[in-house]
């Protein structure tokens, strides 16, 4: 029987992880965004309801769109595609928010097409509309969400994403404090050139959390979650920063740091009784302060978007 609307999760990711910056990310499994995408006898692309938050019903200004529309101006189906938008990750939260809506919706086009393209090729559609968002191609949040799991960017130009194994105990707990932090704004505190003793430092602890992802050594994942290069400059950006890396690091907490571009932070922990155990000392923090927030606790989904029967 002939599939002519599919209901998607489309999940949060955790893209500039510590050593990784720009480079490596790895997906959620608690946090997403719901999309539904419906294929109609007319041509063209629509998005016929969003939810959560206000967002773009015009296809060339929501990234949603611009994937979609990408994707369907190179295949040229004969048939269209409703968008329906149900957003749970709030824009601008560090985790992904646009990319769950950029990935969302070439996936589910791609499933009623009958899977055509592959999971390089949907990215690179994805692409598009990340660009739209952050004004630069990348695609460390959108890997993830494609492919489940840790990725690796190799490269833009070609693309090319290498997948990474997840040790089956490691949990992430992300908090996102309610404050807004621009991408453009954190990219500008960043410094052109940098020292090469930091370059080694940065490489080699990124090449050993490759290392350890492979092993399961979670020692070594601990030891490696260290970035030497991007985070002391926009630590600043996020209040109470290394109060609180201090203080989940002595509940147990691996690693922690900024997740994307702020204002989120991540850690990973060992077990979910770590996890959460972070989680409760990420809300004493926070909870001192006048500052809105929200905390979630989430298994590495390695699985990347599902498909909602």
């Amino acid at each position: 029987m002939e599939l002519n609307e599919i209901r998607l999760f489309s999940p949060a990711t955790v893209a500039n992880v510590s050593c990784g910056f720009d480079v490596l990310g790895f997906c959620l499994d608690t946090v997403g965004d719901e999309m539904v995408i419906r294929k109609t006898d007319e041509r063209g692309i629509r998005i016929t309801k969003i939810t959560g938050y206000d967002l773009p019903y015009k296809v060339t200004e929501n990234v949603a769109g611009i994937s979609a529309l990408a994707m369907y101006n190179t295949l040229k189906p004969e048939c269209g595609f409703e968008i329906e938008i149900h957003k749970k990750i709030k824009p601008g939260s560090g985790i992904g928010s646009s990319s769950a809506s950029a990935a969302g919706s070439v996936f589910g086009m791609n499933v009623l097409l009958g899977d055509p393209l592959n999971k390089t090729e949907l990215t690179s559609f994805a692409m598009k509309g990340e660009a739209f968002a952050s004004k630069a191609e990348h695609a460390d949040n959108l890997a993830p969400a494609i492919f489940g799991g840790f990725t690796i960017v190799k490269s833009i130009h070609p693309l090319h994403i290498i997948e990474l194994p997840t040790p089956k105990d490691l949990y992430a707990t992300i908090i996102h404090p309610q404050i807004e932090i621009k991408t453009s704004d954190a990219r500008a505190l960043l410094p052109q050139k940098v020292p090469l003793r930091d370059s080694i430092t940065q490489w080699a602890n990124l090449g050993s959390l490759v290392h350890a992802l492979h092993t399961s050594d979670y020692d070594l994942i601990a030891l490696s979650l260290n970035d030497v290069i991007v985070e002391p400059h926009r630590k600043s950006l996020i209040p109470d920063f290394d109060t609180l890396k201090e203080k989940v690091i002595k509940a147990g907490a691996l690693g922690c740091g900024i997740s994307g571009s702020g204002p989120s932070i991540y850690t990973l922990s060992q077990g979910i009784k770590v996890a959460e155990k972070v989680e409760d000392a990420m809300f004493m923090i926070y909870e001192s302060t006048s500052i809105p927030f929200d905390t979630h606790v989430s298994k590495i989904n390695t699985e990347g978007i599902k498909i909602i029967k």
